[in-house]
């Protein structure tokens, strides 16, 4: 065996004494003999430690590399349940109102974190929002459901379909959310991406009295970001014998004005009013220079629009009045539906508010049929009278108006003689808009079971008022007039924005991005049956309702406890004070560049 260096015998001397010392055995006299000190066991050759601290000096650190890819954050999988993750695509048939709560349900269901898609195929769940008016509404409904349960996508019904005929066969095992209901949008949605069918389809009461319906304050996403729908009441107070849509919607129930007009200033960003005269002026200086949401027109709408607050001890004058304090100067406020027999008693009123600058004088008033026997069994609770005296005072009083109204050809028992009636009748008025409608029984309804005029009948009969209807040009005399216009959408073939005047008449602009949500003047050079043509008048000026650009299209809106304008008066003060030396500020600068381009000028 090989013997080892002195320094290697110190060690292994060092080890074994180590070795009996922690056993408790006696230590070897060699131990003690070689092993004076620790620092004997390194040998007088090795290095020192100052000669190591200088090898240090010599050694070159080696760096850690960086990850420089950004980590991403991972997607939940497809088939992801995990609530508020998936896309969503929402589907709506219908009227304003129905439009106004998928507005609803689409913003709940985004501000929770669902995404809203516009492409039904990327959509791991279907919201189908529904119309139970006509039949084709309700087959075109029916079909969907189809195509969502071929593709495996989760499906939710929600609309005046489900909540009147909840049990149709076609919509078993589905989960169905009631047209009151919509404020729980977000849980329905929630179970059925779990695998779960929810149902709620009940009426919303405040000791024991019917509410209008989910809050007016929950988030909303517009379909057009410049128009605001606000729903003011719903059901109705007829009993219509061909209408489906009182199965669904219910007595009329109406919401208080205080909520309608905090909606409507929330679009607008309006401080609430007050009965300090101090307030009133400072309120309005603020009313004219603030728009938090860029809105710059307000649809209002229902079932029957005429009839609001009866049930809460008001009327329908009364909330316009209010809501017209609210709209700044350049935008405007459009009247939805109302039936005849409510708006009878408020014509005055009527006449004074359509005469607004800030309200369209526009109004729909439909007539179904111009015979007495057949709106008898219809049961529509006026006659033909009463709805020529609503137009012809309107007319003499808001002149230019433009009356809206529709026709049901075909109704069971209509005769020839019926018919001609309302042929005279539009013969008489030539109504600008008319909407003609073929009747279509409704499972459930009494007319349903009424004896049925014969299908080539009703077509025939459809077919000469349509003839009738287009035979005469409601715009012709209006070329070479020059109007103001508000613009608000685009063309359906994009060729043109679509904007209109006073009396809500459809003018076609050119396509210009600088005239959205703006009030053009515009010289009228083309008129067609439903529409007319317009060019800006030279130097004119373009006038903006809102100094804040309008929410993107998808964006969110709606009121939070927060947001809500202060309804003491102090509060109030302060708001509108700020306001104003923000807008003392922004014309003094204006003035002072003014001035200063004029002695550079000079």
């Amino acid at each position: 065996m090989t013997s080892l260096p002195a320094a290697g015998k110190k060690i292994r001397t060092a080890i074994l004494c180590a070795h009996f010392s922690g056993v408790g055995q006696e230590m070897p006299a060699a131990c003690e003999s070689l092993l004076d000190d620790i620092e004997d066991i390194v040998s007088a050759t090795d290095p020192k430690p100052h000669d190591r601290q200088n090898a240090r000096q010599n050694i070159v650190p080696r760096a850690r590399k960086r990850n420089k890819n950004k980590i991403q954050e991972e997607e939940p999988p497809a088939d992801s349940t995990i609530p508020g993750t998936q896309k969503i695509w929402i589907r709506t048939w219908g009227c304003s109102h129905n439009n106004s709560d998928g507005e609803y349900m689409a913003g709940q269901l985004a501000a929770y974190g669902y995404s809203i898609t516009e492409q039904p195929e990327q959509a791991d769940l279907w919201l189908l929002n529904s119309c139970t008016v006509k039949s084709p509404a309700e087959d075109h409904f029916r079909n969907s459901i189809k195509k969502a349960q071929e593709a495996n996508k989760k499906v939710v019904l929600s609309g005046c379909v489900p909540q009147a005929q909840p049990r149709q066969e076609y919509m078993k095992g589905l989960s169905i959310i009631g047209v009151q209901q919509i404020d729980r949008v977000v849980e329905v949605v929630e179970e059925t991406i779990k695998g779960h069918s929810v149902r709620l389809l009940g009426q919303k009461k405040d000791n024991g009295k019917r509410l209008g319906g989910a809050r007016l304050d929950l988030p909303k996403i517009r379909k057009n970001p410049l128009i605001e729908i606000i729903s003011i009441n719903t059901g109705c107070l007829n009993a219509c014998t061909y209408c489906k849509t009182k199965h669904a919607r219910g007595e009329l129930a109406s919401y208080p004005v205080e909520e309608l007009v905090d909606r409507a200033a929330q679009s607008f960003q309006v401080p609430a009013r007050s009965n300090s005269p101090v307030c009133k002026d400072l309120t309005e200086h603020v009313r004219k220079v603030f728009n938090k949401e860029g809105v710059c027109e307000i649809w209002l709408t229902s079932e029957d629009t005429g009839a609001y607050g009866r049930d809460i001890g008001t009327d329908l004058p009364t909330l316009l009045w209010k809501l017209v304090e609210v709209i700044p100067e350049g935008a405007m406020l459009r009247l939805g539906m109302t039936n005849p027999p409510y708006i009878l008693e408020h014509l005055e009123e009527m006449a004074k508010i359509l005469n607004h600058p800030r309200v369209y004088a526009f109004l729909h008033i439909p007539v179904q049929s111009a015979s007495d026997s057949v709106l008898m069994d219809m049961k529509r609770e006026y006659c033909i009278a009463d709805f020529k005296r609503v137009v012809d005072f309107l007319k003499e009083r808001v002149p230019g108006i433009t009356i809206a109204t529709d026709i049901i050809c075909g109704f069971p028992g209509e005769t020839d003689e019926d018919f001609k009636e309302t042929l005279k009748l539009v013969e008489e008025y030539k109504f600008p808009s008319l909407f003609i409608n073929q009747f279509y029984p409704r499972p459930g309804t009494p007319a349903a079971k009424m004896e049925q005029v014969p299908a080539h009948v009703k077509k025939q009969r459809t077919k000469e008022l349509s003839q009738l209807f287009h035979s005469y040009s409601p715009y012709d005399h209006k070329i070479g007039e020059e109007q103001h216009v508000l613009v608000t959408e685009e063309s359906f073939d994009s060729q043109y924005y679509v904007s209109h005047n006073r009396f809500y008449e459809q003018v076609l602009v050119p396509k210009d991005p600088a005239f959205v949500g703006k009030m053009v003047e515009v010289k009228i050079f083309e008129a067609g049956k439903h529409f007319m043509k317009g060019q800006p008048v030279q130097d004119s000026y373009i006038y903006t309702p809102s100094i804040t650009k309008p929410l993107a299209k998808g964006e969110v809106s709606g009121l939070t406890e927060e947001s809500k304008p202060p309804n003491n008066p102090e509060s109030l003060l302060q708001t509108s004070r700020e306001g104003l030396q923000t807008f003392f500020f922004v014309t003094a600068l204006l003035a002072a560049v003014i001035a200063f381009v004029g002695i550079k000028l000079l």
